[in-house]
């Protein structure tokens, strides 16, 4: 009885010593990964984000936070235009939503479910096309999602709801498309703190601009260009010297 006893007590102690699984992390090391930034970091923050909800299925802050991580592999996918990167973002996209929507079933009054759930339609969209997700119904759903965050906190992640609406009503097709609403909230944007040092702002709006014509929108436009060429991203970069030909 006694070696039984020995035996049993070693076994315990070694699976205690021993290396944690992948998705035996904390919600702290998943956030760390996600902060790093880069695919495969956020791969393995959803790895150890889906690890805990399985264990945990109510879990606020890992659901909203694995929506969030499959939104950006998604947009670093398309960023990278890695071969199949359509198919990693309406994949990705796709569960994004799920998880955005067990946040915000959990806790309704908070605006990262919401928000999440609409960023992750627009990466599920940039892999199907927007007329699929609008075949899918999920226009009204993304319009909702963002203005319940918009009402809940517009200053969310750094006013996120403000631009995001703004987006939203830029890119719809016709006759859906309000640019005048579309504007409306970008001019919020701009009177933000937040309008100066955020690359996809500038160029969400100078596309509106664009689109709207007029030689007051152009002159307009090409100001904040002018800014938006000189920052640090070349994804965004890159972005703004397009459109700056468009005005050449």
């Amino acid at each position: 009885m006694y070696k039984i006893i020995c035996i049993g007590l070693t076994a315990f102690a070694l699976h205690l010593l021993a290396p944690p699984t992948a998705t035996a992390g904390s919600i702290a090391e998943a956030d760390a990964l996600f902060e790093l930034g880069g695919i495969q970091n956020y791969a393995k923050a959803i790895e150890i984000y889906e690890g805990l909800l399985a264990d945990d299925p109510a879990c606020f802050d890992c659901a909203w936070k694995c929506a969030r991580a499959h939104r950006e592999y998604g947009e670093n996918a398309k960023r990278a235009k890695l071969d199949d990167w359509k198919k990693n973002c309406a994949e990705y996209g796709k569960k994004g939503m799920e998880y955005a929507e067990t946040a915000r079933a959990l806790q309704p009054e908070d605006p990262a479910g919401h928000y999440y759930y609409g960023l992750c339609v627009g990466i599920y969209s940039d892999g199907k096309s927007i007329l699929t997700a609008l075949k899918e119904g999920l226009k009204d759903k993304t319009q909702n999602s963002f203005e319940r965050a918009y009402a809940l906190d517009r200053m969310y992640d750094d006013g996120g709801p403000i631009l995001y609406l703004g987006r939203f009503w830029a890119i719809l097709p016709w006759p859906l498309k309000d640019k005048k609403k579309s504007l409306a909230y970008y001019r919020e944007y701009q009177q933000t703190p937040f309008f100066e040092n955020r690359d996809e702002a500038k160029v969400f709006m100078v596309e509106l601009l664009i689109d709207k014509g007029g030689k007051a929108n152009k002159i307009e436009a090409r100001q904040i260009l002018d800014q938006a060429v000189n920052t640090e991203d070349p994804y965004y970069r890159d972005w703004a010297a397009r459109l700056l030909g468009e005005l050449k």
